[in-house]
């Protein structure tokens, strides 16, 4: 992305009214909730401490350190981060990719995949219920 394309990109979202954002952000948080939820249906059971590794960072909050993708990352105004693994358990790409000795067991990408048409469509609804209530007032 060229800097005129981030610059105009800057505007426009600057112009989206605050409680336009502010309304949205139930929405995403369910999202990643749902999404969540099917990574952890998705994801191996062996000792469950990569399930349980699996979770949401709403808007403002810092994922855990080592977390795939992101480790330590501190999620935007209108973000919600979804990430595998933490401090100990440090393996998940492992898991999703496989190893030389260890069959990919993929769950990441599958779940997002599986997800991502169901998490566009809420979003795009609190949108556009968050605009027209904002242009009654």
């Amino acid at each position: 992305m060229s800097s005129a394309q981030l610059l105009r990109l800057q505007r426009r979202m600057n112009a989206i009214p605050q409680a336009v954002r502010d309304a949205v952000t139930p929405a995403l948080v369910k999202s990643g909730e749902e999404l969540v939820a099917r990574m952890r249906a998705l994801a191996p059971e062996d000792t469950g401490a990569l399930k349980a590794s699996i979770t949401a960072t709403p808007p403002g909050g810092t994922t855990p350190a080592y977390s795939q993708p992101g480790g330590a990352t501190t999620a935007g105004p209108n973000q919600v981060l979804v990430t595998a693994g933490n401090e100990h358990v440090r393996y998940p790409h492992l898991v999703e990719y496989g190893a030389a000795h260890a069959p990919a067991q993929p769950f990441f990408w599958p779940a997002y995949r599986l997800t991502k048409k169901r998490i566009a469509n809420r979003v795009k609804r609190a949108i556009g219920k968050a605009v027209r209530e904002e242009w009654k007032s």
